[in-house]
């Protein structure tokens, strides 16, 4: 038994006693105290060896939509099982110095205690039964409950293990995102303070240079564990080592939260229209399932503009909206600013909810006050699909619309509303579409051996000005054309395949329409050297029709199989007898105007892709298709085809290729040359002189170190009546591991529209891109412009938008 005032020296034996210490803390990692007057170690470079954890980082503050849930209820984490019951402390070491004088236990060689489900590693301890105090120094080791793992030269803490001091601290934070500092402060209540701060989610030893892509170096750091926050103090983020920006104040989430408030990455634009300018997003989470982004774009030349989106995620589904605002003149490509000044805004919102298996309704509301507020401003992602229907580049589309879909039926209700941003667009002359109706039925049993499908469409338009007097000097306003269409049809086809392969698949339609004409123009007449168009009546016209078609489809594929290839053959011919649709100009064509031949619709029976006009009459169509399948994923398909058509419909117009007796010759090929490089090409040549009415083409690329597409677009006649010639390419290439470049161009009737030139820089942790962009359009008040931009993405701190 040792007496009071001797040393007990325990060789490798484990000491373990049950300690009564009040307020245990539940968590110490990373909570720590300086002494009073103890001097802080200086900051040098040797804090980088002390994150050399050589992990990589990734997340971001501001998570995507579908990742905002709605609340739920959450069970509170048990604590730590550590096998030691009644808060008992485990202690081993090469030896254990015990002092009863001084109630000191000394642990020596290999250190190891655990507490509370911590673990401390070190050189040596000193552990103070009296006051709870335990001093641990070299190398030592913290692993926390959760795994985390936190290291230092020295450590110091307090009984209750929230309050100490640590020298030369590292620690990695969740997202592998490793912190260094020269000394750690603890608070208590969950504050800790760094002083002499490096933070990076990067990888620090596998770098030749032992710098991090992107790093943060800030005089201090607070950590805030209850508010789950970083805020830096006298912060400069550094890429490469070299700083790039700096901040007196940078408040950021914590890593182990997906979604915190904060600012998000800022983007950085110089171009001639705004001068230079800075938009700085901050992200503010409301609830579980809402947040709000606000982003101030400060400008140079023009008055500042405010953006902001607000996300809503419930049980039954999204809402996105999305605003800005500024108080401004107009101003032309230059800068120059003319006109009063006025509210200028803009709004872009969506949702769309699932009432219930069957129901669900959703809306998008477009709408801006200057045609040109999205390029002055160079607001992103605005001629995007929100809804249940989408339109053209440069228009809006407002829309309400409920539908009801199950395995067999299907029927939706919508209201349209287009606003036109194009320089041609006359607001007064594009309808309102109020209702919309289409609904199909598919009968779940056989009929006669087939599929019967039964559909029903209705709309009505409502144009406020008629387009034919639009530009006309002199000439008087005309209503626009009210036009309501009702229609319903059914349509049964069936599949025969016979035993040496033979396939005739029959089919049947039938349909009728009723349409109702208000303010129907009338031909113009020549009087007194001058044209003039007079009105309809007001009451309407009642105009009904109905078309009849029958016919099949027949085909022969043939299959042969090598080892190492397969080719398939396929003759194809279809033949189809139906009435004529009769000329009536009291019809507005407003849903086939976009009417063209081409392989996706050569082997259909109608070929018209609106109700307004019915590809009838007594056809056969002739062609095929080739396909060779290659044993290593390599692919490549022909086809071919020709429309005969006994007499020419005046109805069609002629530059769909399908206005005379005889079509345009349509093909088309696809091949998959290697792994993630695909090429296309869809042509139709004149029937008489085999010229080039249509071309298509492209090549799309997708492999490690190049990425992108080229487009080729050649008609010589368009619905509008103008040629169009276009070419469009967009890519990027990396001739290092890191280090690429990104290219944007289009080229519109042999003159360059648009092109963008950037140098890129990217690793797991970062993304750095300076671009230039060159804009020839002219728009409205727009003419050229310039604009040098800068993109940054840096892990666990987001990017620019």
């Amino acid at each position: 038994m040792a007496t009071d005032g001797e040393l007990v020296i325990v060789t490798r034996r484990v000491l373990l006693w049950k300690l009564t210490i009040r307020n245990a803390a539940k968590r110490f990692g990373g909570i720590t105290m300086r002494r009073p007057g103890s001097a802080a170690p200086p900051f040098a470079t040797g804090l980088m060896a002390g994150i050399c954890l050589c992990l990589v980082a990734g997340g971001t503050i501001a998570k995507p939509l579908s990742s905002i849930a709605a609340p739920n209820k959450t069970t509170p984490a048990a604590e730590p099982d550590d096998g030691l019951r009644g808060g008992g402390f485990y202690l081993e070491a090469d030896s254990l110095l015990r002092n009863d004088v001084t109630h000191h236990v000394i642990a020596e060689g290999a250190v190891e205690a655990r507490y509370k489900g911590r673990v401390i590693r070190a050189e040596s301890l000193d552990y103070d039964t009296t006051t709870g105090v335990v001093i641990a120094k070299g190398h030592v080791q913290i692993v926390q409950p959760d795994g985390a793992v936190e290291f230092a030269d020295q450590i110091q803490m307090d009984k209750s293990m929230s309050e100490g001091f640590a020298l030369g601290f590292a620690t990695r934070l969740a997202g592998d995102v490793k912190i260094a500092a020269a000394q750690t402060i603890s608070h208590g209540a969950g504050l800790t303070e760094f002083d002499h701060v490096i933070y990076t989610p990067c990888e620090v030893c596998a770098t030749r240079t032992g710098q991090p892509s992107w790093s943060i170096r800030a005089r201090r750091v607070i950590e805030n564990k209850r508010a789950k926050t970083l805020a830096f103090h006298d912060a400069v983020v550094e890429v490469k080592g070299l700083p790039i920006l700096y901040f007196p104040t940078l408040p950021a989430a914590d890593p182990s939260v997906d979604r915190k408030s904060g600012f998000l990455i800022p983007n950085v634009t110089i171009s001639g229209i705004r001068g230079f300018s800075w938009e700085q997003p901050y992200y503010q989470v409301i609830s579980s399932s809402q947040d709000v982004t606000v982003t101030p774009q400060i400008n140079g030349r023009v008055n500042p503009f405010l953006n902001a989106e607000y996300r809503l995620r419930t049980y039954s589904g999204l809402t996105d909206l999305r605003v800005g605002y500024t108080y401004d003149q107009d101003f032309t490509s230059g800068g120059d600013k003319f006109g009063a000044d006025t509210s200028r805004s803009y709004i872009l919102g969506s949702g769309q909810y699932q009432l219930d298996p069957s129901w669900s309704w959703g809306f998008t509301a477009e709408r801006a006050s200057d045609p040109l507020i999205f390029d002055k401003y160079s607001v992103q992602d605005v001629f995007v699909n929100r809804g249940l229907y989408a339109v053209d580049d440069r228009r809006l589309i407002s829309q309400i619309d409920a539908v009801r879909q199950d395995a067999n039926s299907y029927l939706s209700i919508a209201a349209i509303s287009v606003q036109g941003l194009r320089t041609t667009d006359v607001q007064s002359t594009i309808p309102l579409i109020a209702p919309l109706i289409e609904a199909r039925w598919e009968d779940p049993t056989a009929i006669f051996g087939g599929r019967l499908r039964v559909t029903g469409s209705a709309v009505v338009l409502a144009q406020n000005q008629s387009v034919a007097t639009v530009g006309v000097t002199g000439q008087p306003l005309l209503p626009g054309v009210d036009d309501r269409r009702a229609t319903a049809e059914a349509d049964w086809q069936t599949t025969i395949t016979f035993s040496d392969g033979l396939r005739i698949q029959p089919f049947l339609n039938v349909r009728g329409d009723l349409y109702n004409v208000t303010a129907v123009p009338q031909t113009p007449a020549v009087g007194g050297g001058a044209t003039t168009t007079t009105s309809g009546t007001d009451q309407g016209v009642t105009l009904p029709r109905g078309f009849g078609m029958i016919g099949a489809t027949i085909s022969y594929p043939l299959i042969k199989q090598t080892p190492s290839v397969s080719y398939i053959l396929e003759p194809i011919a279809l033949v189809s007898i139906a009435n004529l649709q009769r000329p009536d100009a009291r019809i507005p064509d407003t849903d086939s105007t976009d009417f063209e031949l081409d392989p996706t619709n050569i082997f259909q029976p109608n070929t018209s892709p609106g109700y307004d006009i019915y590809d009838g009459g007594q056809s056969i169509t002739i062609g095929g298709r080739a396909t060779m399948i290659l044993d290593d994923g390599r692919t490549g398909s022909v086809m071919l085809g020709r429309r005969f058509d006994a007499e020419s419909d005046p109805v069609i117009p002629g530059y769909s290729g399908l206005q005379p007796a005889l079509s345009d010759y349509v093909l088309g090929a696809d091949t998959t040359l290697i792994g993630g490089l695909r090429a296309f090409a869809n042509l139709r040549l004149n029937s008489h002189n085999f010229s080039v009415d249509r071309l298509e083409s492209g090549v799309t690329f997708a492999m490690s170190r190049i990425d992108g597409y080229i487009a080729y677009l050649q008609e010589p006649l368009t619905p509008g009546g103008v040629p169009l010639t276009s070419v469009d390419v967009r890519g990027e290439a990396f001739f290092t591991k890191h280090w690429g470049v990104s290219t944007y161009a289009v080229v519109d009737g042999g003159r360059w529209r648009e092109s963008d030139f950037g140098l890129v820089y990217r690793d797991d942790c970062i993304r750095v891109e300076v671009l230039y962009r060159h804009d020839q359009t002219f728009n409205g008040t727009l003419g050229p412009t310039t604009s040098v931009l800068l993109r940054l993405s840096l892990a666990t701190l987001g990017a620019t938008r």
